[in-house]
């Protein structure tokens, strides 16, 4: 499959609605902001309220992530950016930061209905590389699952597998005490400046 990605900003709204409202219970209600805003309130906001805040952080630089489109057709997203942006994993107990290095982080990935195990995660995964560098990003964390061999489904899979990390070239940083659908999660780093000699 031959997919671009491109920048989730303002005029793309129209094209994430799309992804996040078809690809089953992996978009609605959460509208991408369960890691951008503190837990009390997304608890406490309505789906219409979700749904406001991610349009208006598409209006913000930078934009909140990316798009992944097979033809004129969007397929995927990626919610990347700055980890003090993602006010629920600054307060995570279960995700602690293993140094003081203003990473970046990827927090989730979502692939509609029809495109999944086609390559889309991956390719989305190498756009927030880029995405991050190009910002001044010193390095790019995520916490994905290991699933330890097992075939996941995709609705655990929505941090991203270990495995698909390592090939991106992420090394593991640390175990955490968080879990998705059972599985442990672990922080993956990618350094995105070389070092100075």
């Amino acid at each position: 499959m031959d997919i671009t990605i491109l920048p989730a900003t303002g005029e793309r709204w129209p094209d994430l609605r799309e992804v996040l409202t078809s690809s089953g219970s992996l978009g609605q209600g959460c509208w991408c902001v369960a890691w951008r805003m503190p837990s009390g309130d997304f608890g406490r906001a309505d789906d219409a309220r979700r749904r406001e805040v991610m349009r208006d952080l598409l209006h913000r630089e930078p934009p909140p992530g990316l798009l992944a489109y097979s033809g004129d057709t969007p397929v995927g997203w990626c919610n990347v950016g700055p980890r003090t942006a993602m006010e629920r994993l600054v307060r995570s107990k279960t995700i602690q930061p293993v140094d003081d290095v203003p990473v970046w982080t990827v927090v989730c990935f979502v692939v509609r209905t029809g495109h999944r195990r086609k390559g889309v995660a991956e390719a989305l995964l190498h756009g927030a590389v880029d995405f991050a560098r190009k910002h001044g990003a010193p390095a790019l964390e995520a916490y994905p699952i290991d699933p330890q061999g097992r075939r996941v489904s995709t609705t655990a899979a929505y941090v991203g597998t270990a495995g698909m990390f390592e090939r991106a070239g992420f090394r593991r940083l640390a175990p955490t005490s968080a879990k998705s659908a059972g599985l442990p999660r672990v922080v993956m780093r990618l350094d995105l400046q070389e070092a100075t000699p």
